[in-house]
Formats: structure tokens, C-alpha cells, sequence
């Protein structure tokens, strides 16, 4: 699991405070855990996106301007603009070490299906999976070999392997599975 460190400031709150400081390029977000009050921060756009555009999940060290405690925290929820396509508000949940969490976990698929190269489809149902955890047991993302998936079969949740990890969907969950072609009805 990666860390990144991300600086913030303690910020106003308010409609008319959040578009100023979107205006100015910023990205308004709060920090929230279960010792501490929510505080409300900003942001630069640059140093967001490698948090939030990432196929991992990384632990984030939020430093706070004029606080000398550093928050290890995860990315909980992000909003996107739906016209301008950029992050509008982000939340970080902090971590605790012996306390579990629920977290999504990005899945990677590698290789190239045998059932694809045999003229099946490839459909992929899910691109995250929930877990719940410890912190330090967090995966920075499911990796799953697909090389050997034929026509007609499936891989599960219960493929998937994880020490100390809870998923919050069934075993039965497909994941990606590999379709027969189609076959046309005209004679």
C-alpha cells in the first residue's frame, strides 16, 4: 500500500466561500474521523489527482497548515463536476491502526483472455470491490490473471485472495466473465 502526502488548509464554510475557492482553482474537501470534528480544508487541483485518478488505493498523510498532528486518512468520496469533468469536493476518512474499515479496492485484469482470442467477449461487471479491514491490510488493488478464462466461464469474488479481508459482496459475485459470440439470426 503507497502513501502520498497531501497539504491542506483549514478553510470557511459556506455556499459563497466554496465557489470562491473554486474560482481560484482550489478543491474544497473535509476531513472527517471518529476522534477528531470535520474539518474543512482546501486544496490544490495538482496534488489531488494522483489520489483520485489512480487504479490504487493509497493511504493519504494529510498535513494540515498551522497543525503539527499529520492524519493518515483514505479517500472516501469525491465529487466530479459533470460539465467541466473535475474534482468539485472530496471526503478523507481517517484511519486508525486496530480499527477495521470499509474501503474500495480497485481491480486490475491481466492479460489477455484464451476465450477472447477464440472469439468471445470480454465483460467486465466489476472495475472496484468493498472490503472491509485493517488498515494495514488494505490492498492497493486486486490483480486478477485472466489468461486462461475460457468461453462461458466466470471469475468470483471467492477467487479472489486476501488475508484478513472481508468482502461485502456474495462469493457468487462474477467479476469478469468471457461471453460466447453472439450468433446472427438471419438464414
Amino acid at each position: 500500500m503507497s502513501e502520498v502526502i497531501l497539504k491542506a488548509r483549514k478553510r470557511n464554510i459556506g455556499k459563497g466561500e466554496v465557489s470562491k475557492i473554486r474560482r481560484k482553482g482550489l478543491i474544497p474537501g473535509i476531513f472527517y474521523s471518529k476522534d477528531v470534528n470535520p474539518i474543512p480544508i482546501v486544496v490544490e487541483a495538482k496534488p489531488l489527482k494522483p489520489i483520485v485518478h489512480t487504479t490504487e488505493t493509497k493511504i493519504v498523510r494529510l498535513q494540515i497548515e498551522g497543525e503539527d498532528k499529520e492524519y493518515k486518512c483514505i479517500l472516501k468520496d469525491i465529487q466530479i463536476d459533470p460539465i467541466k469533468d473535475t474534482i468539485s469536493h472530496f471526503d478523507l476518512f481517517g484511519i486508525h491502526e486496530g480499527t477495521r474499515l470499509t474501503v474500495e479496492v480497485p481491480i486490475v485484469l491481466k492479460g489477455q483472455a484464451i476465450g477472447v482470442k477464440e472469439g468471445g467477449t470480454l465483460q467486465q461487471s466489476l472495475s472496484k470491490v468493498k472490503v472491509k479491514c485493517l488498515p494495514d491490510r488494505i490492498p492497493s488493488h486486486f490483480e486478477i490473471d485472466i489468461s486462461n478464462l475460457k468461453i462461458g466461464k466466470a471469475i468470483h469474488i471467492a477467487d479472489i485472495q486476501g488475508e484478513g479481508i472481508e468482502f461485502e459482496l456474495s462469493p457468487e459475485t462474477v467479476i469478469v466473465a468471457c461471453l460466447a459470440p453472439r450468433v446472427s439470426g438471419k438464414s
